[in-house]
């Protein structure tokens, strides 16, 4: 039995999903690691986008152009200012025999995005993989967001930045996000209504410890563009309002 097996972790799945977070700001989660043998074990954690490989592999065929079965590159995005996305800490040291190891991540995003993705390997003896770790998460700029439809973008960015505001006067000018919605209306049997074309729509809010700059009553909104499209075309705007109460 090699060492590699003798560490377990408390991460089901391999995939550690750190949910939403405002951007420019942090959100940390915890896993264990144990050593279930009888001697110490010298560990390091390896984060796939700072990898020594990662440029050669970065010449291949960009993502979005090759096909869903060519795609294999679990990194997403990176913060336009240069730093990780995720951070890991402790990065290195002994795992005693028949001990636990607390390891904490950070999701520290510097812009917008819903595919931040990164790969943690714990790595035994400075060679030996035993554990890879899928890290995901998704950042806003609005504690209100709405998700659903059809997909508008890729999950691949271009590293130019392509904001023109700054973040002190972002909250200040409404911005109208576009969500396009195909309905399809197909009817079988002709002595039976139909049922009509329904589309589901995700709303969410996200949990904040910085003060808002508005105003207690002032509630957020976020505008949402549905469309239709077929023989007839309609348009329709819907405002969904929140309120910002105070919660346990």
């Amino acid at each position: 039995m090699g060492v590699a097996s003798m560490v377990s972790c408390s991460i089901e799945g391999h995939v550690l999903s750190m949910g939403y977070v405002l951007a420019r700001e942090s959100i940390s989660s915890s896993f264990k690691l144990q050593n279930d043998s009888s001697l110490p074990i010298k560990f390091s954690m390896r984060l796939e986008s700072l990898s020594s490989t990662r440029a050669l592999a970065r010449q291949q065929l960009p993502q979005f152009l090759a096909s869903p079965t060519q795609r294999t590159d679990l990194v997403g995005p990176q913060n336009h200012n240069g730093q990780s996305v995720f951070s890991v800490v402790p990065v290195e040291g002994v795992m005693e025999p028949g001990k636990a190891q607390d390891f904490t991540v950070t999701f520290s995003p510097d812009h917008e995005s819903l595919y931040f993705s990164d790969r943690l390997q714990v790595v035994l003896f400075g060679k030996k993989i035993s554990h890879q770790i899928l890290l995901q998460g998704a950042a806003r700029e609005h504690m209100m967001f709405v998700e659903g439809g059809d997909p508008l973008d890729v999950p691949v960015e271009s590293l130019t930045v392509t904001s023109a505001l700054d973040p002190e006067h972002r909250e200040d000018v409404e911005e109208l996000k576009p969500i396009l919605l195909t309905l399809d209306y197909v009817q079988f049997d002709t002595d039976t209504p139909a049922p009509p074309a329904t589309r589901e729509l995700q709303v969410g809010c996200i949990r904040t410890t910085q003060p808002s700059p508005k105003k207690p009553d002032h509630p957020l909104m976020v505008s949402a563009l549905l469309q239709l499209k077929g023989d007839v075309k309609e348009t329709y705007k819907v405002i969904f309002v929140a309120n910002v109460v105070t919660g346990p």
